[in-house]
């Protein structure tokens, strides 16, 4: 059956934009406010920042701006990833994008003029305001590196043409992309991007699974030349802003911002490949075995170990679950996560035109919005406290930071969420003797949490590596030259446990990561950082659960390896990172007991 239009699914199970703004004009109110507040901000404050107390009041007005983008921005691009095909919510997108650029032009010359100054008047406004001591320690990172007013001008001002290779990719990928449907057993299956990543990847049915897959393939392969070119575009775009700025290298530049070496960056990828390869090359050959078959290919990777246990879920089962996992996190915690539901935060429905995947944004000031498709089943409800945990973490951060320092470090971004998939599996866990559900519950989190971000998305990393490494020596790539980094890649992974064909290497036509920095890694790292600050409160109870609260309340407060620490993780050295893969290897060893003893 083919995906239902956006206008034909219940609008109970859509999210509900009207916590922002009632209606349009409200929005479009907003746009005209937030253009006489900088022209206000111009004239206060320009070629007037030369002391502390005027840096800080500049400071506080610009989080009145930049709280009014936030929500400006959400109710533009949130509707957009629901349908991409809608040419409203596509113009709304760049109405949006434009103002943004046009203000982030018009707001350069603060950065600009503050950073003139010496940094020990940049440290008396940390002195002073101890809140905005987190955009002092980026502003002296960044001053090395800043360009003449002129130029960080039209750099703002170019920033939605500098910025748009992401958005014609996923375009491209939401309603470009046409596949055809096929049949099996006299069934006809109908076939889109999203219906092959949700669905058929995970089929039990081998022709199904392995059809669709050549269909998928053939599809991206006739689109690998123009992604390719897209790619390009962005990744030299990059190259040329890291020569400008004057970075050694477009890692020092992508890496800066997040505060974290090329080192630390190299070490994540270099010892999951090498120390998790084996790991996960043992689970997939248990994988091979139990299902009978000839070779491992990599459309096999994400199929059940046990399909015929397949837990469902429905939303009101989901929050059961969720409510059960979180409850060590406290009565607070629980309560504002689960906020969720009644509030319509999150986008439920599977439609044409919808983004693929999930993710979570929250305006500041405002609750969370959630995006996904529910299919009913239990892992969905990982996707979903995967992605609250995200929400309970901006919860608490804008709870405590001002919108100028509640961002933290890439690094560390994906650890609330894959911390609460780690509670989930525990949870699941321990209210069940059947051997079963355990394996279910160790599977999914081998599967879900750890496959999708231990190693889907550090492949990526490792794929982007060789990717940049081009770039950085002066050269270019064609759709063919990213397959094979994309199927070598996976073959060091891998090594002779599954079969990697071009097919296998068309998999970098698939995410949008890729348009998005050095971001791919930080999954492994935030998971790295979960896993170790899990363990510990299975180990210590409330202590580590109080330490953990102060983490994901700090937004900006400290640099990553820092605010690793305030939960009670050392990120400095690669023992974390060893103690995560000695988790694994020990789950992989559960799963293949439990297995024995099922089939004895």
């Amino acid at each position: 059956m083919a995906l239902p239009k956006r206008s034909e699914v219940p609008v109970n199970e859509t999210w509900d934009l009207t916590a922002i703004y009632p209606d349009k004009k409200a929005w479009k109110a907003d746009m005209v406010a937030v253009r006489e507040l900088v022209t206000q901000f111009q004239n206060n404050y320009r070629s007037k920042l030369t002391e502390a107390k005027i840096i800080i009041a500049a400071l506080h007005d610009l989080e009145t701006i930049y709280q009014k983008l936030s929500w400006i921005e959400h109710y533009a691009f949130l509707p957009q990833t629901t349908d991409m095909t809608n040419p409203e919510y596509n113009q709304m997108l760049v109405e949006n994008d434009n103002l943004q650029a046009t203000i982030t032009a018009d707001l350069s010359f603060f950065k600009t003029e503050v950073l003139t100054n010496p940094v020990s008047l940049l440290d008396q406004v940390a002195e002073i305001e101890p809140q905005f001591a987190p955009v002092v320690r980026h502003w002296k990172v960044e001053k090395p590196h800043q360009l003449s007013p002129e130029v960080e001008k039209t750099l703002a001002t170019l920033s939605p043409t500098l910025n748009s290779s992401e958005r014609i990719y996923t375009t491209a990928r939401a309603a470009g992309w046409d596949m055809e449907d096929f049949e099996v057993d006299g069934k006809t299956y109908p076939m889109s991007f999203v219906l092959y990543e949700n669905t058929y990847q995970y089929h039990p049915n081998p022709e199904v699974r392995h059809k669709a897959h050549q269909i998928f393939s053939d599809t991206l392969c006739k689109h690998k030349n123009t992604v390719a070119a897209n790619y390009y575009t962005q990744v030299s775009k990059e190259k040329k802003l890291a020569d400008l700025r004057g970075y050694d290298s477009v890692f020092d530049y992508l890496l800066s911002d997040q505060e974290v070496s090329r080192e630390t960056f190299d070490r994540q990828i270099d010892v999951i490949i090498d120390e998790l390869g084996p790991v996960m090359q043992k689970y997939v050959k248990l994988l091979q075995k139990e299902h009978g078959l000839d070779k491992m290919l990599y459309s096999d990777l994400q199929i059940d170990l046990d399909p015929e246990f397949a837990p469902k879920a429905d939303l009101e089962s989901a929050t059961g679950y969720i409510s059960e996992a979180v409850s060590v996190l406290g009565e607070d915690y629980k309560n504002a996560i689960l906020k969720a539901f009644p509030e319509r935060w999150v986008d439920f429905p599977a439609n044409a035109g919808k983004e693929s995947g999930g993710f979570e944004t929250t305006p500041y000031g405002l609750h969370p919005y959630i995006l996904m498709s529910w299919t009913g089943v239990l892992p969905d409800v990982y996707t979903l406290i995967h992605e609250l945990g995200h929400a309970g973490n901006f919860i608490k951060i804008n709870e405590n930071n001002s919108i100028l320092t509640s961002e933290p470090s890439l690094y560390l971004i994906e650890s609330p969420s894959t911390f609460n998939e780690l509670l989930l599996t525990h949870s699941l866990e321990q209210k069940s003797d059947d051997p079963r559900m355990k394996r279910f519950a160790y599977t999914t989190m081998l599967t879900n949490t750890y496959f999708h971000n231990f190693i889907t998305h550090l492949l990526e990393a490792a794929f982007q590596r060789e990717v940049y490494t081009l770039v950085e020596n002066g050269q270019t790539f064609d759709g063919d030259k990213l397959t094979q980094i994309k199927m070598d890649v996976q073959k060091r992974f891998w090594g002779d446990a599954v079969d990697i064909d071009e097919n296998a290497g068309l998999t970098w036509m698939r995410q949008s990561h890729y348009y998005m920095g050095l971001y791919s890694y930080t999954y492994s790292a935030g998971l790295t950082i979960a896993t170790q600050a899990y363990l510990k409160v299975l180990e210590e109870g409330q202590p580590a659960v109080d330490r953990w609260l102060e983490y994901i309340s700090l937004g900006d407060q400290k640099a990553p390896m820092d605010a690793a620490k305030v939960a009670g993780v050392d990120v400095t050295t690669a023992e974390s990172l060893h103690n995560t893969i000695k988790f694994l290897n020990d789950t992989v060893d559960k799963v293949i007991a439990l297995t024995e003893e099922l089939n004895q």
